[in-house]
């Protein structure tokens, strides 16, 4: 995205914010790369995430698979392995799970057994699976931390997990740099290729930077509803170089043609918010502005995608994917339920220009602060 179109979107800052927050870690030096991301087209179908020695290189739009933890429908191993296949096929490679989603760790193993089998070496070396570990809040040993692991990895049927995305409940419990210490042990073992975080606040992030942990992204809810990490977080992130890994982005389902036009407040005329992510994100859209913002967003959003001959979460991913220090963002993969691999893969070509960021922002300037209503990325998941 050129140059001026970032700035029109960046968040400015006041001199104090930047004084009280960054002075600890000009001081201390920490030292990672800045990594930029302006390029569209093909040529930006994958992304190096970086920090130091540690590297990992994901497509762009990566396949959720919370959708395999129940809620979403029933899931028949072999043929959600089948698509997993087809996603992998059509250069959509980089799948996200967590310990806690289902039998999505398992599907993987049994997935990356199959491309070992059955497809060239070039295709297995662009797959890549990223984990997530949500420990308890129990004393971080270095032998809990390593059995834990080993859980994954062999569910995986991985000698090492390409990227360990680690979540903490509780920040007056220390206990996440003891974690993050040891997981950094199992890295230079060479168990773990990268270690992330996932839904921590700047504060956090920060604190975690300046103890020398080498953490390359933080994966957090961003969507063009929920543009907090554009406000605290991104500066910190392009100070040191890590980057952003998205979910929510097209909120469950949420920002599609499939609620354009519905009034959700009669009884049964609208489709059906079956699923817990459509739960999840339709509170997100009351606490942001309310349905009938959100269809003045549906509307802008599907003459968008109507000019450009794409789908409004085509638009909606791409949005997200030109904000500053996004590295990548999920789209979920209900596999064998239902299938967006066209959709994903028009992400890559669309170009959106500045009329399209201007008529966008026409609306959503009128929906409420996020930042004040819930506080900073992740604090959804930390109130008492």
């Amino acid at each position: 995205m050129a140059t001026s179109v970032i700035n029109h979107h960046q968040y400015l800052y006041s001199n104090n914010f930047q004084a009280k927050n960054y002075r600890r870690t000009e001081s201390r030096k920490v030292s990672v790369k800045t990594i930029r991301c302006d390029g569209t087209g093909e040529n930006e179908r994958v992304i190096k995430v970086k920090n130091g020695n540690d590297s990992l290189e994901i497509c762009r739009v990566l396949n959720g698979m919370w959708q395999t933890s129940g809620g979403w429908g029933r899931i028949e191993r072999d043929e959600a392995v089948n698509v997993m296949l087809r996603y992998a096929d059509s250069g959509l490679s980089t799948f996200d799970m967590a310990d806690h989603y289902g039998p999505a760790e398992d599907l993987y193993g049994i997935f990356i057994n199959r491309v070992r089998r059955e497809r060239p070496p070039e295709l297995l070396e662009q797959i890549k699976g990223l984990t997530k570990w949500v420990p308890p809040p129990v004393k971080m040993t270095s032998s809990f931390v390593r059995q834990s692991i080993d859980v994954s990895r062999k569910r995986m049927d991985v000698a090492s997990l390409d990227m360990l995305q680690f979540h903490w409940w509780d920040y007056s419990n220390p206990g996440y740099l003891d974690a993050l210490k040891h997981l950094t042990d199992l890295k230079e073992e060479g168990k773990i290729k990268t270690v992330a975080l996932t839904n921590f606040d700047t504060e956090r992030l920060q604190i975690i930077l300046e103890n020398g942990i080498p953490v390359v992204s933080n994966q957090v809810q961003h969507s063009i509803v929920d543009m907090r990490p554009q406000q605290k977080m991104v500066e910190l992130c392009q100070h040191t170089g890590v980057k952003l890994i998205t979910y929510g982005t097209v909120m469950g389902g949420l920002l599609s043609e499939k609620f354009l036009d519905t009034n959700l407040s009669i009884p049964f005329a609208g489709p059906p918010l079956n699923t817990p992510s459509l739960q999840k994100y339709k509170r997100m859209v009351d606490a942001w502005g309310g349905w009938s913002l959100f269809q003045a967003l549906l509307k802008t959003l599907n003459q968008v995608a109507t000019k450009h001959g794409v789908s409004i979460p085509t638009v909606a991913v791409r949005y997200i994917l030109d904000q500053p220090s996004v590295a990548g963002s999920m789209v979920g993969v209900r596999l064998g339920l239902s299938e967006h691999i066209q959709d994903c893969k028009a992400v890559f070509s669309l170009i959106l220009d500045e009329d399209d960021f201007n008529n966008i922002q026409e609306v959503t300037k009128k929906g409420k602060d996020l930042l004040r209503v819930i506080g900073d990325c992740g604090d959804e998941y930390r109130r008492a």
